[in-house]
């Protein structure tokens, strides 16, 4: 390692650095959807990523120190309900039932047996299923998908019998979500919401009984409505009705007691996270009746547990500061956490005694701890006298400075969902641009969850403009600081982050560059196109169906090409149901014609969001390629990693 004060002086952007394409690739193991099993649930499961074979999720165990693999390729548990699925396997002591990805049957695996096939071929696909051991069967969300043509797939509660058999529990409305049984079997609670309404908009929490032959009684409406938004209902071990609910403006806990909601511990912090995918538990409770939970505050993620009785909160210590799940054993809490030097790992947390033990990480080789940047959080003013927040990563690397007169090339980060947290847990990803003397600003732009539902309902019908004006202004912010080079400031960013990135470049003066993920380019295409759990989604972030013509016509980057007259790069998964291909193809071919340079990667087999492992390394050697030819600049040993058109050789 070079000493600060002989590191060789370098031009930013092309430092030599020891993290690679191929390395960020390699590295990253998605970690995902963490559950309790075994015969006094002291066995942790979850389900590890494998970029090196196609993306594909595996079930893993680990009992007694000893990990297992509980499904070996070809077998992938995933499941595509909403499309951006999650929920994907339930555990009953030694028996585990999962999706599988290729072919949407739930299959069970009874201890060290092979796996089998449980439900039936046909047009459904099932996620966030439950074991109801008494009546023989699983309860689950079912999308049934029409076998031709082009309706909308119904989407409802439905048991799932031991013998394959589907019956349905309750239908009427356009979504489902949490079927939860109580601990003695007799009620099952549930999530539903409508069109055209997203969940974190407005959920409804429902509650019945379970009658003698397995169905439901008359269900109750408990919480929620229109503006009011329900998250991961759960039962105490007494049998107390818990949920979360943003009625205060912020996502916090409550039970059913009789007929009353009570608040448990009020606070300006989110104890959940919008629902993009099935399954996700932000809060449970000990054998005793103790509330462990984890919670969002200032962007941040905390651990901690509420007494029986108490409504202040008691922190737990940990190393992290994004927890995204929790799982609460018998004396321990499984958790899923990272930071700014942590990448992603599930950890185990004694009570008892504090202790944490690392399960498995995201991450296994990390990299010198030298040529990795620490973000520093940002706030930062915006338009209309908002405060907009931020993660700012300077960069860093050993080996290199720059001469004081280099500032620093600029990437700005818009995120996906876009509802979705940037938080400032390790990514190499992040780290390969730092490290070879890029500034990375990841932006949580307003809309974005982890800061209330006033921060969240700031993009209400201001899609294209209150994401564009943060991202805008953080680039400013950090120009006026002297930290970014005004005439080298990049946007990037995937689905809602690429149309972001779009809109900036497009109406915009300010950013020299972009990339976009699977951006949205045309949102009337979208709504045309997309899947239905999306259908209507521009109604809340634009406006409704009968107003929206003219604002999609404004606000479309599609429809002002002869505007946009920036260099870009277009990465597309050519198996994208979410935003089609088509969407990418139209941006790319206009900027052709009018003579700016533009890139265009197409990738076979790929959907929304790239899970092979060459695939993600070859878009991360075609962007920095870009960037530097764009910017004039050379790296030592660089090659044609894309091809450019309309620009010079």
């Amino acid at each position: 390692m070079t000493s600060a004060s002989s590191s060789t002086i370098a031009a930013r952007g092309v430092w030599p650095s020891p993290i690679s394409a191929a390395m960020v690739a390699a590295g990253a193991s998605p970690l995902t959807q963490l559950a309790l099993g075994g015969a006094d649930g002291g066995d942790i499961l979850w389900l590890a990523g494998r970029a090196s074979e196609g993306g594909r999720n595996t079930l893993l165990r680990q009992r007694c120190s000893a990990i297992a693999e509980l499904t070996p390729a070809p077998l992938n548990v995933r499941t595509r309900v909403h499309e951006y699925g999650g929920g994907a396997y339930a555990v009953d002591g030694d028996t585990v039932y999962f999706s599988n990805f290729s072919d949407n049957l739930i299959y069970v695996k009874n201890g060290d047996a092979e796996a089998r096939a449980l439900t039936r071929p046909g047009t459904q696909r099932h996620a966030d299923f439950i074991v109801d051991g008494a009546r023989q069967r699983l309860i689950g969300v079912r999308e049934l998908h029409p076998a031709q043509g082009h309706a909308e797939p119904e989407n409802t509660l439905c048991a799932i019998a031991f013998d394959g058999a589907e019956t349905v529990l309750a239908h009427g409305h356009d979504f489902y979500a949490a079927p939860r049984l109580s601990p003695d079997g007799r009620f099952l609670t549930w999530l539903s919401w409508d069109h055209p309404r997203m969940p974190w908009q407005g959920t409804e929490l429902w509650l019945a009984e379970v009658l003698a032959d397995g169905a439901l009684a008359t269900p109750r409406l408990i919480a929620g409505g229109a503006r009011e938004s329900i998250c991961q209902p759960e039962w105490s071990p007494e049998g107390v009705l818990h949920f979360i609910s943003d009625s205060s403006g912020w996502w916090n806990l409550y039970r059913l007691r009789d007929a009353d909601i009570e608040a448990l511990c009020p606070m300006q912090a989110e104890f959940a996270s919008p629902h993009w995918t099935f399954g996700v538990a932000m809060y449970g409770f000990t054998a005793a009746g103790e509330i462990v939970c984890t919670y969002i505050e200032n962007g941040v993620s905390r651990l901690a547990r509420l007494p029986r009785g108490s409504a202040k909160l008691e922190a737990i210590a940990t190393p992290y500061q994004e927890i995204r799940e929790v799982r609460i054993g018998p004396g321990f809490v499984a958790l899923l956490g990272g930071g700014p030097t942590i990448p992603l790992e599930l950890a185990r947390i004694d009570f008892a005694n504090g202790e944490l033990e690392v399960l498995a990480r995201s991450i296994v080789d990390l990299p010198d701890a030298a040529y990795l940047s620490v973000p520093e959080s940002v706030s930062y003013p915006s338009n209309d006298g908002r405060t907009a927040h931020a993660f700012f990563y300077p960069p860093h690397n050993a080996d290199c400075r720059a001469d004081d007169a280099d500032k620093a090339p600029l990437i700005v980060i818009s995120h996906g969902g876009p509802t979705s947290m940037a938080s400032n847990t390790l990514k190499l990803a992040t780290q390969f641009w730092t490290s070879r003397g890029f500034g990375v600003l990841d932006v949580n732009y307003g809309g974005s969850s982890g800061f209330g539902r006033a921060y969240r309902d700031a993009l209400a019908g201001q899609w294209g403009l209150v994401d564009v004006d943060d991202c805008i202004a953080g680039a400013r912010h950090l120009v006026a600081r002297g930290l970014a080079d005004p005439e080298r400031l990049i946007i990037r960013g995937g689905s809602a982050g690429g149309w972001t990135t779009l809109c900036a470049l497009t109406f915009h003066e300010v950013f020299k560059v972009g990339a976009s993920y699977y951006g949205v380019s045309d949102v009337k295409g979208l709504d045309q196109d997309s899947h239905k759990f999306e259908s209507h989604y521009n109604e809340y972030l634009i406006a409704p169906k009968a107003q929206a013509e003219p604002l999609y016509l404004a606000r479309s980057p599609i429809n002002h090409t002869q505007r946009l007259s920036k260099p870009m790069i277009f990465f597309q998964g050519l198996d994208d149901k979410v935003v089609p291909p088509q969407q990418s193809v139209l941006m790319v071919e206009a900027l052709r014609e009018r003579g700016v340079p533009v890139a265009y990667v197409a990738l076979e087999g790929e959907g929304h969001g790239f899970r092979k492992a060459e695939n993600i390394a070859r878009t991360l050697e075609a962007e920095l390629y870009f960037y530097l030819r764009v910017f004039g600049l050379a790296a030592p040993g660089a090659t044609a990693a894309v091809h450019i058109d309309n620009l010079p050789a």
